[in-house]
This record gives C-alpha cells, sequence and structure tokens, in this order.
C-alpha cells in the first residue's frame, strides 16, 4: 500500500496530466495508480477532476480555449478507461437520476459539463439537455424520467432569470423533486429566494450537494 505522501503526488500526477493533456502520463500513472493499490475512486475524484476543474478555470480565464478543452477530457478519459473498472459498483444500481442543462439563451456549458463527468464517475444516470435548453424542456424530462434531481446551469445574469421558472414548474408537478442551480451569477441566497434545494459553486460541491439531496428523498 502506498504511503498517503505517496499517494499525493500520483494524485498530483493525474491532475497535472489531466491540466498538460497529457494522455500517456495520465494513462501510465493510472496504472501506477492500480499497482500500488492506491484507492482508484480517491485517485478519480482528487486527481484527475480536480485537474478538469483546473482546466475550467483556465477556460474561463482565456488561458485555455476549446481546444485545449477537448484533449484534456480525451486524458481524463484516458485514465477513467483504466481506473473505472476497478471503482466500487453501487450494487450495480445507479446511485440517483439527474436531468441536467444550461438554461435557454444560454451557451457556457464547460461547468456543466465538468459537473456531468464527476456524476458519471459517481454512478449517476445522467440525462444532459445539453446548453440553451428551452424552459419547458426541463420539465418534460423530468416527468419522462422521474429523476431525483434537476440541475440548472446559467452564467449570465440575463439568463438565471429562467431559472426561477423552472424551478417553480418543477415543484408544482413534482414536489419530492430536487433542484440544484449553479453558475457565475447565482448564489445561495438566490437559490433560496427561489426555492431551489441547492446550490453548487462548483463541481465538487454540486456532487456532494447531490449525494446529501438524494439521501434525503431516501428519508421521505
Amino acid at each position: 500500500m502506498a504511503t498517503e505522501d505517496r499517494t499525493r503526488e500520483l494524485f498530483e500526477a493525474l491532475k497535472q496530466g489531466v491540466i498538460d493533456f497529457d494522455e500517456d502520463a495520465v494513462r501510465e500513472t493510472a496504472q501506477q495508480v492500480l499497482a500500488e493499490g492506491v484507492d482508484p475512486y480517491r485517485a478519480v475524484f482528487e486527481g484527475m477532476l480536480d485537474g478538469m476543474s483546473e482546466v475550467g478555470r483556465l477556460y474561463e480565464e482565456q488561458e485555455y480555449f476549446v481546444p485545449e478543452m477537448l484533449m484534456c477530457a480525451d486524458a481524463l478519459y484516458a485514465g477513467l478507461d483504466i481506473l473505472k473498472p476497478h471503482m466500487p459498483k453501487n450494487g450495480g444500481k445507479a446511485r440517483g437520476t439527474v436531468v441536467m442543462g444550461v438554461v435557454q439563451g444560454d451557451v457556457h456549458d464547460i461547468g456543466k459539463n465538468i459537473v456531468k463527468m464527476m456524476f458519471d464517475v459517481a454512478g449517476f444516470e445522467v440525462h444532459d439537455l445539453g446548453r440553451d435548453v428551452p424552459l419547458e424542456k426541463f420539465v418534460e424530462e423530468q416527468l419522462n424520467t422521474n429523476s431525483d434531481l434537476v440541475c440548472l446551469s446559467a452564467m449570465m445574469t440575463t439568463t438565471m432569470i429562467g431559472m426561477k421558472e423552472v424551478i417553480s414548474a418543477i415543484k408544482a408537478k413534482n414536489p419530492n423533486c430536487r433542484i440544484m442551480i449553479g453558475g457565475a451569477p447565482v448564489s445561495e441566497a438566490i437559490a433560496e429566494k427561489w426555492g431551489a434545494d441547492g446550490y453548487a459553486k462548483d463541481a465538487n460541491n454540486a456532487l456532494k450537494d447531490a449525494l446529501r439531496m438524494i439521501q434525503s428523498l431516501k428519508e421521505i
């Protein structure tokens, strides 16, 4: 078993490999993770997905552009191909069902895509509606899938207003469905005011909050 220091070193190498879009380095480190008995679940979340979150920041600051983003995602998936088969299965059952998308008028989907990767890896069944999603489509998809959770993303103050409408429409039809909102202009105060059940300030928080909300549904 690797020491905690060595474990951290491997996570850092995975993170850096994703940031540098170095597929070979990520593959090699992923193999070392398995060989040294490091928890593959932690390696994915504390290594590669941390790297992807940093890539999202670099993109927002216009240090990276779409081609770099895609190459970073390729490096992430190269590591996932190796580690995912060794990750604990949730009894073959999805942890929960999630509908997600970027609200109408908004095409900024980098954050949403990173959250989607995290949910995929964590064992959720994800229905990704993409970007610029008509508000009624969220309601339709929630009813069609009977999802536990709906995640709404917006990066502009002009488009985030649509979230309020989606939240009230979904709650009217399915009061038990949990709704999480996120994106640069959104805050915890806004989430509370509009009746959302959670607010994700970043991808890590989105997953933690989702797991908490799914647990609360099971207790109803």
